[in-house]
């Protein structure tokens, strides 16, 4: 048994669980609550607790399961093509329609294309009808005090109509688990509260909530409070009474008022504090006055990923369930993953299928990183005692789209605006079918189609010797591969700055004033490779230009960084300026280009881009941006064998 210390631990998550859960089984909590009566129609997702016995068989009557005529078989033996048999109706023989009753004295039912009628009063047949054809018998679906349902079964829309056809308008159920959701921090606010610096949206609660909702229990939402120990310590007796699993939503560490854990250890019993996992580390777990409580930590990804790992379990068992098994598919990893010895990384990922392999573009890793949740499609683990994947390791990645994966047009390479903007026209015009695109650079784009990883690459690569743009250097990385590259638009490339230009910036020579921040793009993107040349041609050395050092992997990242003053200036495009209300100082014209590979030139993924790119709406959007020039838009601007 874990023993629960004074201090934040890191407990291996497996045996995290496995102690939350006995200890839980231990104090008897994790048992369903009393059943209740729900009626049948408004059962949809609740658990029975006990089995469901039909009150009326189903058909309660013999019924014609055809439009025909009704007859005894013995009356029909020996019709056929060349011997037909007449019958007289009303005497022999009766018209039904399906549903019908089947009348007293017949067994079986004539389809009405095999009869003809002669005359009036008279039927002609000619096949013999065997007992009970076409003919639904009593409780042919369920014969009255049969089983329909089993006990801890949840129930469906089908469910629901097999028990009211069983003659059931109530049925008995499990209670559902009721999860108490307090928000805590002094910074937080309400939605749509008009932001001050140190202010945080507080969206946790309602993360959580849906997730309560999906595995089948009932949110309940606390107001948020403020770090203050007293109020804190009345807020969660409050909502003990209210609800069977009580969880605080921040000040799960050991921070100066961070009091989830030193309540829990007044009030009840901390089972363990500090999971080896990442994000997520702080989660505390114990029992407050006989029920379950979670301390989980107050980044959105931290508190989803230890919700899921911890809560899940608790509130299946208690519906009276077990966990339903994840689905897991086979992925490569597309670029090289790093992670630190000790914690278990749940790293969310979005997938795409190249050739016949599920590639993986990981997402922002951040614990604070809320795109990730949206945008993830699975998340890839990388265990305690590993320190990460190389590009194109085989991994299994838990898939969270139980409605499937559409179709991917997978773009690795440099960031460009167009390419939101091309992802968002290919989800509404073409269903079924998404674009995603990974900011590894031009390079790292390129490298990626040679790794056979993506459908296309977006590249603005300046070859110094030549003054050409990319044709050089796919060449050069793609050598003996037939590539097609496609012209998406000119952009202005040039300096940002704060608006008015507060520290007088006039051109590259400034950049190594002592007083002068910059911020850089990564190694091997187009903007670098650019900025390299620029300053190579002012004779001015990297080492001179304080931050060159420091990167960021797109054109907002850089612009963010100059609009919360943490740099002076970085080098980007006009329309991430334009986006964040800066000022813009340019220094050249750019081509980026769209590199293909000739084998995927007629596939799906790809001809859809390039009609979008042929399409009114896409000029239209695209007209708004500043910075750009879509001369030559769609056009092929090399084929390289």
């Amino acid at each position: 048994m874990i023993r629960s210390q004074p201090y934040l631990e890191n407990i291996p998550r497996e045996d995290a669980l496995q102690c939350y859960l006995e200890r839980l089984e231990e104090l008897g909590v994790l048992k369903p609550g009393e059943p209740e009566r729900c009626p049948v129609d408004e059962s949809r997702g609740r658990v029975t607790a006990r089995p469901v016995f039909a009150a009326v068989s189903s058909p309660h009557y013999h019924a014609a399961a055809m439009d025909g005529i009704a007859v005894n078989s013995v009356d029909t033996f020996g019709a056929s093509e060349t011997t037909p048999l007449h019958l007289k109706l009303e005497e022999q023989a009766v018209v039904v329609d399906t549903g019908d009753t089947l009348p007293a004295g017949y067994n079986a039912v004539i389809m009405i294309e095999d009869t003809h009628f002669p005359e009036e009063g008279i039927v002609e047949i000619i096949a013999p009808a065997v007992p009970w054809q076409h003919v639904r018998v009593v409780g042919e679906d369920f014969i009255e005090t049969e089983m329909v349902m089993p006990s801890h079964e949840r129930i469906r829309p089908y469910d629901i109509g097999g028990m009211l056809t069983a003659g059931l308008t109530e049925v008995d159920v499990f209670p559902k688990v009721r999860v108490a959701l307090l928000p805590t921090g002094t910074e937080i606010v309400s939605p749509g509260t008009t932001l001050k610096p140190g202010d945080v949206i507080e969206s946790n609660s309602r993360v959580l909530g849906g997730l309560v909702e999906e595995w089948g229990g009932l949110p309940i939402y606390a107001p948020p409070t403020i770090d203050d120990y007293d109020l804190l310590k009345e807020r969660i007796l409050e909502y003990l009474d209210k609800a069977d699993i009580v969880a605080v939503i921040a000040g799960s560490s050991h921070g100066r008022e961070d009091y989830t854990v030193p309540l829990f250890r007044e009030l009840g019993d901390v089972f363990v504090h500090g999971v080896a996992i990442r994000p997520g580390k702080p989660v505390s777990l114990g029992a407050l006055k006989g029920k379950p409580v979670i301390g989980v930590p107050g980044y959105p990804v931290s508190a989803a990923l230890a919700f899921e790992i911890f809560a899940r379990p608790v509130i299946y068992r208690k519906n009276g369930l077990s966990i339903p098994e994840d689905i897991y598919k086979e992925a490569y990893v597309s670029r090289k993953t790093v992670s630190s010895l000790g914690a278990e990384e749940y790293i969310r990922v979005r997938l795409g299928k190249v050739r016949d392999k599920l590639m993986i573009q990981s997402l922002p890793r951040g614990a604070g990183t809320v795109t990730s949740l949206v945008q993830a499609d699975g998340i890839m683990c990388v265990p305690r005692l590993s320190e990460g994947y190389h590009a194109g390791a085989k991994v299994q990645v838990r898939i969270l789209r139980p409605e499937g994966i559409p179709r991917t047009t997978v773009v690795v390479g440099s960031h460009d605006l167009i390419l939101d903007l091309l992802a968002n026209l290919i989800q509404q015009k073409y269903p079924g079918f998404r674009l995603i695109s990974s900011h590894v650079g031009s390079m790292g784009g390129l490298m990626a189609l040679r790794r056979g990883e993506a459908h296309l690459a977006g590249v603005h690569l300046l070859d110094e010797q030549t003054g050409e743009y990319n044709i050089p250097y796919v060449k050069r990385v793609l050598q003996g591969r037939n590539m097609i590259l496609v012209n998406l638009a000119y952009r202005t490339q040039g300096m940002l700055v704060q608006p008015g230009n507060p520290k007088g910036i006039n051109d590259l020579n400034d950049l190594t004033r002592p007083d002068f921040r910059f911020i850089n793009r990564q190694r091997g993107s187009g903007t670098r490779l650019l900025f390299d040349h620029l300053l190579k041609q002012e004779g001015i050395t990297p080492t001179a230009i304080e931050g060159y050092e420091r990167e960021e992997y797109t054109h907002m990242a850089v612009a963010v960084a100059v609009a919360s003053g943490s740099a002076d200036t970085g080098l980007g495009i006009q329309a991430a300026a334009t986006a964040l209300g800066l000022d813009f100082i340019p220094v050249g014209e750019e081509r980026y280009d769209l590199c293909i590979p000739a084998e995927f030139w007629d596939e799906r993924e790809v001809s859809l881009v390039r009609e979008i790119l042929e399409e009114p709406d896409f000029h239209q959007a695209v007209r708004e941006l500043q910075g750009y020039d879509f001369r030559d838009t769609g056009k092929v601007m090399g084929n390289i064998d």
